[in-house]
């Protein structure tokens, strides 16, 4: 992993981390609205990000290290294991398809400030 996913998750616009489940399970928002969730199991760091659930089920069968999000509704969320298997791109692409379906669903006029800030960084 050649890039620091915990900056990429803040660096988007008014993204914030919680802990509300403990300190070993980090939670991303965008106002209020998780759009990631990050934790470790079996020494492997795995996140989970919402999804299209046509677009879930496509990365499933694409990629080993992408499986039904853990503790999440399955047919909106994948949990990808970051173990070296996906390449960065794809994984940075499936953080922002997750932040931007979330702003997606906060109205049109919050979903076009964000996104226009996300685009703009």
């Amino acid at each position: 992993m050649a890039f620091n996913i915990k900056k990429y998750l803040l660096d988007k616009p008014e993204a914030k981390e919680d802990f509300p489940f403990g300190p070993e399970v980090a939670v991303y928002k965008v106002r209020d609205k998780m759009f990631a969730l990050i934790g470790t199991e079996n020494k492997e760091v795995r996140i989970n990000l919402k999804c299209d659930p046509v677009e879930a089920e496509q990365l499933r069968m694409v990629f080993d290290a992408v499986i039904p999000g853990y503790h999440m509704n399955k047919k909106h969320w994948n949990t990808v294991i970051i173990n070296g298997s996906i390449p960065d791109g794809e994984v940075k692409r499936m953080i922002d398809n997750s932040y931007q379906l979330v702003v997606k669903g906060m109205g049109k006029n919050v979903a076009s400030l964000l996104l226009a800030m996300d685009q703009d960084r």
